[in-house]
């Protein structure tokens, strides 16, 4: 197998993980031997084998797996345990991570961020917003207001009793109040 890229010796910290700039070894698609890519952490992460492209300053980390025909471009993110494949291109400044696939002829972009295990493909269109699930058609999904602005949806969520409540705090976030109920600390 001939190799399409290789991890230049030009590195950058992000999040305590060193990435590395590729170099492309050979033209094909729309690149040409010698440009530089984007920054992979790991050779894993970005197969030699389809026509996955990573570039511009997009990054993709962790033990994130770009293949396919996919592209990750601009100021893209793809890290945790995310997939990007088959035709699916994440591009501007969309996010996908934790254990999100995005496939099939999907495009995340804009300010998107999907996460969590969000499944985003066929022919859907992203461009902002934040999708963290994907619904099993028989899954109920709960709202919980969290105040007069903003609700949370759930499945299956599990809340404390009020006699569970140890301590009562207020955080404020971007100019608004929230009561946060505090059942135990993390350690």
């Amino acid at each position: 197998m001939t190799k399409k890229y290789k991890l230049t010796s030009e590195t950058k910290e992000w999040c305590g993980i060193t990435l590395h700039r590729i170099e492309y070894l050979k033209d094909f698609a729309d690149v040409k031997k010698g440009e530089k890519g984007g920054w992979l952490e790991k050779e894993e992460n970005l197969s030699q084998e389809d026509d996955a492209r990573v570039y511009g300053n997009a990054w993709v980390y962790g033990n994130a797996q770009v293949y396919g025909d996919a592209q990750v471009y601009g100021d893209a993110r793809v890290s945790g345990d995310a997939r990007v494949y088959g035709d699916a291109w994440v591009y501007g400044d969309a996010r996908v991570s934790g254990d999100a696939w995005v496939y099939g002829d999907a495009q995340v972009y804009g300010d998107a961020r999907v996460y969590g295990d969000a499944r985003v493909y066929g022919e859907l269109k992203l461009i902002g917003g934040c999708f963290y699930h994907t619904k099993e058609k028989s899954e109920e999904i709960e709202k919980i207001e969290i105040d007069e602005d903003y609700e949370l949806l759930c499945s299956e969520p599990k809340l404390a009793d009020e006699e569970e409540i140890e301590e009562e705090t207020i955080i404020v976030r971007e100019g608004k109040k929230y009561k946060v109920k505090i059942l135990e600390e993390v350690k």
